[in-house]
């Protein structure tokens, strides 16, 4: 009976202790991330890895003109929203951020990096973060993590960026990402990933501004996904160059672009279909024959669609090349 008493307090004590937690109610996104600028486009992106559930919904915030935010560890998610307001006011980013934590009675648990449009950044590690934790704040880049396997981890993934300097800012992110993977990361493992990079002046237009955003929230190799999506992306990037220069009726450029698209994503059906329309609607019916051709082989569905096309205008051309495409 005693025992069971002296169990029921330490339970007792135990959940008195947890409630009066400053993190108490806070998702425990452990993690590692980086905030970094694009000097040349002045682009600005932040990108996050950790083994919990969809990360890059509570980790990673960004607005374009603004500034990147990454809030993380026992994560407070209005650092994101409330970090790029108060950049917005166009304070500075020390500022910004010592104006977060003032606010914060459990700012000991927290993670942050913060970095505006200036290219100037600021991070902060809370002295109750789970070892291994810390940060590098770099020229125009802030790399943050805690809970780490070893205290090699955001070193590394300094390192990473810096060396990969020339490159687009997303790869560059990748990279850093993948550097923290390959020091150690987090101890716990693998589980979610997400990218956002977001441009230099707000256009008012969230779908302009937003250049890349991207996410694996449950895998068990996230980067590997994360680096295979933005290739995916970047390749509709080319297919979405090519088709704009087929509307201006340069075919060279068009091809270039569609060029590079394939080469990037070589198997997918429905970039060569395209490809193949606009071939078609600019008379360039023997370049885009082979490609039907080889389409219908694969999946006839395709020659199913093509011919709906010409009743909204997509596909422009008369009866006769019609037929010629549905002979392939």
């Amino acid at each position: 009976m005693k025992k069971n008493a002296a169990l029921l307090t330490n339970i007792l004590l135990t959940c008195t202790l947890m409630a009066q937690m400053p993190y108490g109610d806070q998702p425990l996104a452990h993690t590692y991330s980086i905030v970094a600028i694009d000097k040349e486009t002045g682009e600005m992106g932040v990108a996050v890895q950790s083994h919990w559930f969809a990360t890059g919904t509570l980790v990673i915030w960004g607005e374009a003109g603004v500034g990147v935010v990454a809030t993380q560890s026992f994560v407070n998610p209005a650092f994101g929203p409330e970090g790029l307001a108060l950049m917005k006011q166009d304070k500075a980013v020390d500022q910004a951020m010592q104006s977060l934590l003032a606010k914060d009675e459990g700012k000991e648990f927290r993670q942050l990096g913060l970095l505006n449009a200036k290219g100037e950044a600021a991070a902060f590690t809370g002295s109750q973060c789970i070892d291994f934790a810390g940060h590098i704040v770099g020229e125009g880049y802030a790399v943050q993590a805690n809970l780490m396997a070893n205290d090699k981890v955001w070193p590394a993934m300094a390192k990473a960026f810096e060396n990969s300097a020339g490159q687009s800012l997303a790869n560059r992110l990748m990279a850093a990402l993948e550097g923290a993977q390959a020091a150690g990361g987090d101890i716990r493992g693998k589980q979610s990933a997400a990218l956002l990079v977001v441009g230099a002046e707000a256009t008012g237009q969230s779908w302009v501004d937003r250049k890349v955003d991207l996410r694996v929230d449950d895998h068990p190799n996230p980067l590997q996904e994360l680096k295979r999506l933005l290739k995916v992306h970047q390749a509709y990037g080319y297919m979405n160059k090519g088709d704009l220069a087929m509307e201006k009726g340069d075919v060279t450029i068009a091809m270039e672009a569609y060029g590079q698209a394939e080469i990037m994503f070589p198997n997918n059906l429905e970039m060569k279909f395209w490809k193949a329309i606009n071939l078609a609607n600019t008379g360039a019916m023997k370049e885009a024959l082979p490609i039907f051709k080889t389409i219908f082989a694969r999946d006839e569905n395709w020659k199913t669609l093509t011919p709906r096309l010409t009743k909204n205008g997509l596909l422009t051309v008369g009866p006769e090349k019609l037929a010629l495409i549905l002979q392939q």
